[in-house]
């Protein structure tokens, strides 16, 4: 599992792919430059590191993800749940949430994501 572990700028490059893909090698640096400020040879360390990580794909200079950013994105909450608040989803929206109001829209889609959670398991 730990495959999905991205750093922050690992993350940060990985959503170009993401929100790009598929992208011509050359494309992605112009797109780091111009977005995350790197040199090529930065963008290229990065994507050949997510690549022997089974995050990325590059195959005749065309970049891919092998990691949906979904799975990415669940991975990484977990791993705040788990580490900051003891794996308890009831403290860490407490915490999150803390003075916040939300709108019924909010609620009842949280609520539709609890249902459909609790009817899993």
């Amino acid at each position: 599992m730990e495959t999905y572990k991205l750093f922050d700028a690992e993350y940060k490059f990985a959503c170009l792919v993401w929100d790009h893909e598929p992208i011509n090698s050359t494309e992605l640096v112009k797109l780091s430059l111009s977005t995350l400020g790197w040199k090529k040879s930065t963008t290229y360390t990065v994507l050949r590191k997510l690549c022997e990580r089974g995050v990325l794909r590059n195959e005749g200079a065309i970049v891919t993800a092998i990691i949906p950013k979904a799975e990415a994105q669940r991975y990484e909450s977990q791993t705040v749940v788990e580490r900051t608040f003891g794996g308890s989803l009831p403290q860490f929206l407490t915490a999150f949430l803390g003075d916040k109001k939300l709108s019924a829209k909010e609620a009842a889609e949280l609520k539709r994501i609890i249902e459909e959670a609790s009817e899993r398991r």
